[in-house]
């Protein structure tokens, strides 16, 4: 596995990678706004055997406040499996958020739109 994850910036101002996940390369757009861990498709439910945790209530930028269930699970991330929590929606991409990141070192380049994601520990 590549030392560094290279994606792009979307010509909105995205921040993606490319997860390969359950057989299948997902779009997954890195959320520095999210500090959870991840936001899956439900598509990924059956193959990633999700462990039920609870709840978390969560506030949304636009200050909406909603409850979701929170499960747990390990995660095929950079090359090896890590435990995560996550919450599943309908949709077809992945939300990565900060906490996923702990070990990395991001790089955002809007300008040349180039995202580079580097484990450093």
């Amino acid at each position: 596995m590549p030392r560094v994850i290279q994606g792009t910036v979307s010509l909105d101002g995205t921040p993606t990678i490319r997860l390969s996940v359950a057989g299948k390369d997902w779009v997954a757009i890195v959320d520095t706004g999210f500090n959870g861990d991840l936001e899956l498709p439900d598509a990924l439910w059956t193959p990633l055997h999700p462990r039920y945790v609870g709840q978390v209530t969560s506030a949304l930028a636009g200050g909406q406040v909603v409850e979701e269930e929170v499960f747990l699970m390990d995660f095929p991330f950079h090359g090896r499996s890590v435990q995560v929590e996550a919450t599943f929606v309908s949709g077809n991409h992945i939300l990565v958020g900060t906490r996923l990141l702990r070990d990395h070192r991001l790089v955002v380049n809007f300008a040349s739109r180039v995202v580079e994601l580097e484990r450093v520990r």
